[in-house]
């Protein structure tokens, strides 16, 4: 039979945001690479809420530029609000959020990757993956090519068997109506891959026209604004910024919705996925916050050159009637003309248990999984899974060791960690909560904490290296000076502190004492600071910060020793957990089935104690 057959080292499946970053990895480290989408449209395409960032998910963007990814200088390209959230609260939880203009974001990530070396972007179906011993051969399309590969990395994101639901309306489609792939699945399952269904949902838009601004709440970007890139310069990205605006769900909206509910496909059983806990319909939260007579609605543009508004906390997959009444009852939106109706989708992913610390698929070498195709959701964990996946494929195949990124040293490395440790029941979205050494995974150090690991891969430039070296020099240089400059109790301090409402002076004190007083900080304090050096604002934040919270941070530093103990206790793999004695029965199955990598892996499993850890502590010693 004839058919096409081309050979490439690295086969992406999907172009969606973890697509986007492997496919760029992939090539930037100088692998031949070939990333396949079912419409070159939907490039890096926001089919939700066109932000990138957000609590939590803008320490992952910026994790994720420091080792060297694009989404960072993508969005600081591409915005058109950007605001600082949490600013009240303590530097762990500082998150950057900005709202995109969803056509300039997919275009500008599409061109990227059309001008990137080693990289051919393909509109088409990968319908079959082909393995052999074990091991990954290639993959054949829905048109019968064949593409010979060393890794293959599935991006699959919500199209594996998508159906769109409203009402009584579904339709086997992807996001936007764009075509879904209704082939690869069986090819999976084929392989002996355990899938699951889950399901996501969008709001509708709204023509922003047909919006009465004056009954909501104007809701404005920084006026000073921080680039999610450290490659992006402060002062190139100052810029006008497109207002959004905050309104309220109300008692008689509510009603429409408790009328109807045996009209909603999540209520009537029509929708077998699971939903993300987090993110729940405009539906799931009345009937499960019954006791609020209220819920916040975000109208949030969704470009420059178009009317449509996101109707950001109303997703629903309730009739079309329902959802022309319900979003009329919102103040401001009672004339609102619904441009694209609010709808769930449901999709096929991998259980996410079947995949190592790497990415890798345990079962079939060669074989990465990323983004919401491992039972994730939002953009910023898919690209963050995408890169990952994308350096480790690469590493595999230059005969390099790949990369895992711990706990102790991002967000990424919390993201991942959770996937493959934890029972996946719905899909899994990124929270500051999760991360339990947040003091020291900030969004604000993640060049500190990561770019040395981005250079030491090849994805992080010489010139990006050593400017990182030169800052840390600098924050050191300026503690050391700060904690060394004493300051008297003259006339001219004493007046600045009661200035501040901060006690007075009884003896001589250093910069560093007055900086851990909570009332005052490094920046405060330059009129009593004569010999203070010119440095970069982002500099004198993490001066501040590490002499603030130097208690807390040495607390964690001390925490982080310890997990990493663990964690160097690496378990073979081929270990039989069924021949250890003294383990418990449900540690030896749970153990059996994640096959963790080591005694920190699996001190994290449900299910396995710490007496079952120190068992294992003591069998390893034994052999």
């Amino acid at each position: 039979m004839n058919r096409l057959e081309r050979d490439y080292q690295v086969v992406v499946v999907g172009a969606g945001h973890a697509g986007c970053e492997a496919g760029l990895a992939c090539a930037r480290l100088g692998l031949e690479t070939i990333l396949f989408t079912v419409s070159v449209d939907s490039i890096a395409l926001m089919p939700c809420n066109p932000n990138i960032g957000g609590s939590s998910k803008g320490h992952l963007v910026r994790d994720l530029d420091a080792l060297g990814g694009e989404m960072g200088k993508n969005i600081d390209a591409t915005f058109i609000q950007s605001k600082m959230l949490n600013k009240s609260k303590g530097p762990a939880v500082h998150s950057l959020r900005a709202q995109a203009d969803k056509q300039a974001y997919t275009n500008r990530m599409r061109k990227i990757l059309e001008d990137t070396d080693h990289l051919t972007v393909k509109q088409g179906e990968v319908a079959r993956i082909i393995v052999e011993n074990e091991k990954i051969t290639g993959v054949e399309t829905y048109s019968k090519a064949v593409y010979h590969c060393q890794a293959v990395i599935l991006c699959t994101g919500t199209y594996l068997k998508a159906r769109c639901i409203y009402g009584d309306v579904s339709a086997n489609t992807g996001p936007n109506g764009l075509q879904p792939a209704d082939h690869l699945t069986d090819s999976l399952k084929e392989l002996g891959l355990e899938m699951l269904r889950f399901k996501t949902g969008t709001p509708a838009r709204i023509d922003g026209n047909t919006i009465d601004y004056d009954k909501m709440e104007i809701q404005l970007g920084d006026e000073k604004i921080r680039p999610f890139s450290f490659s992006t310069h402060e002062e190139d990205i100052q810029k006008e910024q497109v207002p959004c605006w905050l309104t309220y769900t109300n008692e008689k909206t509510h009603e429409i919705i408790r009328q109807n509910l045996d009209r909603s496909p999540l209520y009537a059983g029509v929708i077998e996925g699971t939903g993300p806990r987090y993110c729940p319909s405009i539906e799931d939260k009345v009937v499960r916050f019954s006791d609020k007579d209220r819920h916040q609605v975000f109208i949030e543009p969704e470009g420059l050159y178009t009317s449509e508004m996101y109707v950001g906390g109303m997703s629903s997959s309730l009739p079309e009637d329902v959802q022309f009444e319900m979003y009329r009852t919102v103040p401001g939106l009672e004339h609102a003309e619904i441009v694209r109706n609010a709808y769930a989708i449901e999709y096929d992913c991998i259980n996410p248990r079947q995949l190592n610390p790497t990415l890798e698929c345990k079962s079939i070498r060669g074989l990465f999984c990323a983004g919401q195709f491992n039972g994730s959701s939002g953009y910023e964990e898919a690209a963050a899974q995408g890169l990952i996946a994308g350096i480790n494929a690469s590493m595999q195949i230059l005969g390099k060791k790949m990369i895992t990124l711990d706990r102790s040293q991002s967000y990424i490395g919390v993201l991942i960690d959770d996937l493959v440790t934890k029972e996946n029941k719905e899909p899994y979205r990124m929270m500051t909560s999760r991360a339990e050494y947040r003091l020291l995974l900030r969004q604000d150090n993640a060049d500190l904490r990561l770019r040395e690991i981005g250079y030491q891969v090849g994805l992080v430039s010489q010139e990006e290296y050593d400017h990182v070296l030169w800052k840390k020099e600098k924050i050191e240089e300026e503690i050391r000076r700060v904690e060394k400059t004493n300051i008297g109790g003259n006339e001219k301090v004493q007046d600045f502190l009661r200035g501040h409402k901060s006690a007075l002076l009884k003896s001589g004190a250093t910069l560093g004492d007055l900086i851990r007083r909570p009332e005052l900080d490094y920046e405060m304090l330059a009129p009593l600071d004569k010999g203070r050096p010119d440095l970069p604002a982002d500099i004198r934040e993490q001066v501040n910060i590490h002499i603030k919270y130097e208690g807390y941070i040495n607390r964690q530093k001390k925490q982080v020793q310890q997990f990493e103990k663990l964690e160097k206790k690496l378990l073979p793999e081929d270990i039989d957990y069924e021949k250890i004695p003294n383990l418990r029965i449900e540690a030896r199955q749970k153990l059996s089935l994640f096959r963790p990598v080591s005694l920190g892996q699996a001190s994290r499993i449900s299910g396995v104690s710490p007496s079952d850890i120190s068992v294992l502590m003591v069998y390893l010693m034994t052999q």
